[in-house]
């Protein structure tokens, strides 16, 4: 394995060891697998079988998670399982330590002793405790070594959850911090918020209290567990799993402990009252029913149907999740200002129950803000990262008016409604309009404005996650059409093309757009990057107006269409320009196929690629099945069959990569072609891959002339596999017809085996394919149907 390292700090980490196979240490150790970290997963020694069976046991258990904490299942085989009796030599040539064990100080304490002599000089120690003090924790390690050691916080699930929080005491050397806040953000891709070392941080610290006020409101307001759900997830900007669903997700058991920790760790928090689970929390747990690792906690399935737990009846009910029409009214109100104004003044209990969790909330957090973090951008961010809200709590307060906000706040507060009497701050109500402002964010310890992080590894951030109210220099157009715009930031003369459609799907307009681009690429730039401004890459062709067409039997104009498709992946391949492809989320159908050809893909880690159109009842017909062809006979001239036998499946079953490393797997990118673990920072990498191919003398690959295919034999042979699926039942005569069209393609038609085609009459085939599918009744309604359920249609 490669040492994995940041181009941005001398902190580089060859070597890992991550403390405790548990359900974070494994999967945090899986993640550094994925980027390319040797690392050895330690637990306690096995009383029976293999000594370090715990954690063997633990990595052959990340295969079956979901989602997957491995970017490719393979990786688990680079794990290396290790235990506390036989292998502490493994901890001597460790860059990094990760002690991930239970929530016991005693316990971690007196693991620090255990490993302290074996460690190196200059390895860093680190632990993800969710809440105990550091320096505490610092305490049990010889002298020599606390200026090397911090919190290092993951959530959960590590690999997709962004926010880790990092956790220094007073002895932690800066060249530490910075060197491993640069490896987190670059190499493991996170987003790093640094926190003050106080119980829970600040993630857990305001996200748990927005969970318990909810829960105390719910009571108050004599609310459904499921209307609450209803009432706190999308419609507030949140994960669909809202409350009650979170809970039961991150387990009961975990929940009470989170809050017993805040009750034991903040005895004079003047909302310390509310730091207790509720006595219907307290009656699950107790009789077992902890969520769902135990198939039911707050919600369960009974056959196909989610029921919810009712109080009042001490049994389960049909789950409604629906909010009040006056209240879904409200929620669906653009303005905040307005929006909050109504939930205050209606009398509905829904709204009043949205009110008051936001009231305790914004109190809550501003009251503490001195106290647990440097500043408000630090608490915006943890939330919206650790928690999946769109806004943090202070973005949302002042895009709703800060201070008649505030003024609502203290005249509960003064009538004896808030969950607690505690003052706001002064600062509060200073005048101010909001804390996030052109100078930066608040600090009430400093009672200033401080501008975002000036470390040297956001430089690689061009378009950072911006907070509330932040704008960004987006660039000069160099030329513009209603589909595309090509622009440049900088003088390096590399050009980015961005889509304006929705989803940044493909019609004519982007057809034209980006052909046109690259002609003008060729005449004043460098290079170009295929970039969107947010996610997805690309859903694909746009199939309101291709279904359009087929309606009004307009087949020649469907046709054309399709041919000025493949002229567009053309004019990507052939450039006299490298054209870049920079994928974060889905590349669908003809954003997959764009990547395809372009000169170099670089995709960030979370992208889900795929070549989808069978499930449409179509064919890939931009290119993608002439580019699997000519790629086949290039890895094995004298047999392309073997090559196809890959993709021809991916293909025919429409599979979409779960990451970045099974999108390589599936031959749908390349070996040469880049990954990139942090999304914010793909472009600079994306332009940085332009320009080095430009400096070093790019030029397009030649048109291929003698492309030697599987021919009629080949097709044959797909089509004898198929014939198994059609007897089980496996798949429609039209799932067949597809896939015998997509086999008669990647072939090269009805010729000899072994035969030379050129691109030209590989094109011509697979649109010779598509247009006939695209005229069947059956692909026309699985267009359709898509269209409006978003889901397959099996015909």
């Amino acid at each position: 394995m490669t040492a994995a390292s940041s181009p941005t700090s001398g902190l580089r980490i060859r070597k890992a060891a991550v403390l405790g196979a548990g359900v974070m240490g494994a999967q945090i150790a899986a993640h550094l697998t994925n980027a390319g970290v040797e690392t050895v997963l330690f637990d306690l020694p096995a009383k029976e079988g293999p000594k370090s069976g715990i954690a063997l046991k633990a990595i052959a258990n990340l295969a079956k998670l979901s989602p997957a904490p491995l970017a490719d299942k393979a990786f688990a085989a680079s794990i290396i399982p290790a235990n506390y009796d036989d292998d502490l030599d493994h901890l001597k040539d460790v860059d990094l330590v990760i002690e991930a064990i239970a929530e016991r100080m005693d316990w971690k304490l007196d693991l620090y002793k255990k490993i302290a002599g074996h460690l190196s000089k200059t390895a860093v120690i680190a632990s993800n405790t969710s809440g105990l003090s550091i320096t505490q924790l610092a305490e049990a390690l010889p002298e020599e070594m606390r200026h090397r050691f911090c919190g290092v916080h993951f959530f959960n699930p590590p690999r997709y959850m962004h926010l880790v929080e990092l956790i220094p005491t007073k002895l932690t050397d800066k060249k530490v911090l910075d060197g491993l806040e640069a490896f987190l953000v670059t190499t493991v891709g996170k987003g790093v918020v640094i926190a003050k070392d106080t119980p829970n941080f600040i993630g857990n610290r305001i996200g748990v209290f927005s969970m318990l006020a909810a829960m105390y409101h719910t009571d108050q307001f004599k609310l459904g567990f499921d209307t609450v759900d209803a009432l706190t997830g999308p419609a507030l900007g949140r994960p669909k799993s809202a409350t009650y669903r979170t809970a039961d997700v991150v387990g009961l058991d975990t929940m009470a402990h989170v809050i017993k920790t805040m009750a034991d760790t903040l005895p004079d928090d003047p909302w310390h009252q509310y730091f207790k689970a509720p006595v219907w929390l307290a009656g699950l747990i107790e009789k077992g029913a902890l969520g769902q690792k135990t198939g039911g906690g707050f919600y369960k399935k009974v056959g196909k149907d989610i029921v919810v737990l009712d109080v009042a009846k001490q049994d389960f009910r049909p789950s409604e999740q629906k909010p009040s029409d006056e209240v879904a009214a409200i929620l669906a109100i653009k303005d905040p200002a307005e929006k909050f104004g109504k939930l205050r003044a209606s009398s509905d209990p829904q709204a009043q129950f949205i009110w008051a969790t936001f009231r305790d909330l914004f109190h809550y957090t501003a009251y503490h803000l001195a106290d647990i973090a440097d500043t408000a951008r630090d608490v915006d961010f943890a939330i919206r990262w650790g928690y999946g809200w769109k806004l943090g709590p202070f973005e949302t307060w002042q895009a709703a008016g800060w201070q008649q906000i505030a003024a609502w706040i203290n005249e509960d507060i003064t009538a004896g409604k808030a969950m607690s009497n505690a003052p706001l701050p002064g600062w509060v109500t200073d005048g101010r309009k909001g804390v996030h402002g052109k100078d930066g964010s608040y600090s009430a310890s400093a009672n200033a404005d401080k501008p975002r992080s000036q470390h040297p590894v956001y430089k690689r951030q061009l378009f950072p996650d911006p907070i509330l109210g932040e704008k960004f220099d987006t660039g000069t157009t160099v030329w513009e059409n209603d589909g595309v715009r090509l622009w440049t930031l900088g003088d390096d003369g590399i050009g980015i093309l961005s889509f304006k459609t929705k989803m940044n799907t493909v019609n004519d307009h982007v057809l034209d757009g980006v052909q046109h681009a690259i002609k003008l690429a060729e005449e004043q730039l460098k290079a170009v990057v295929i970039w969107q401004t947010g996610e997805p890459f690309s859903a694909g062709a746009d199939l309101k107006g291709a279904l359009g067409l087929l309606k009004e039997g307009k087949f020649d104009a469907f046709d054309k269409m399709v041919a000025n498709f493949q002229r567009t992946s053309m004019a990507i391949k052939h450039s006299l320009v490298p054209v870049v492809s920079a994928v974060r989320g889905m590349a669908f159908g003809g954003g997959c196929e764009f990547q395809m050809h372009s000169a170099r893909t670089v995709a960030a880690l979370e992208s889900y690629i795929g070549l989808v159109e069978a499930g449409v009842g179509l064919l890939p017909a931009g290119g993608g099945l002439h580019e699997l062809a000519i790629r086949a006979a290039k890895a094995n001239p004298a047999d392309p069959f073997e090559e196809l036998k890959k993709v021809f499946e991916t293909v025919a079953m429409a599979k979409v990569s779960a990451s970045a490393f099974e999108a390589k797997n599936l031959g749908l990118l390349r070996d040469s072609d880049l990954i990139v673990f942090n999304s914010y920072e793909l472009l600079y990498i994306a332009k940085q891959v332009a320009g080095a191919m430009a400096e070093s003398g790019y030029r397009p690959p030649m048109p291929a002339n003698a492309i030697p295919v599987a021919g009629d034999v080949g097709t044959a042979t797909f089509k004898a596999s198929l014939a198994n699926l059609q007897a089980g039942y496996f798949a429609s005569p039209h799932d067949i017809d597809i896939a015998t069209r997509i086999a008669d393609t990647l072939c090269g038609g009805v010729i000899e085996r072994g035969s030379t085609v050129d691109e030209e009459w590989l094109l011509a085939l697979e649109r010779k394919h598509f247009v006939e599918l695209a005229k069947m009744e059956k692909t026309q309604a699985r267009i359709a149907h898509t269209m409006t359920t978003g889901k397959p249609l099996r015909n």
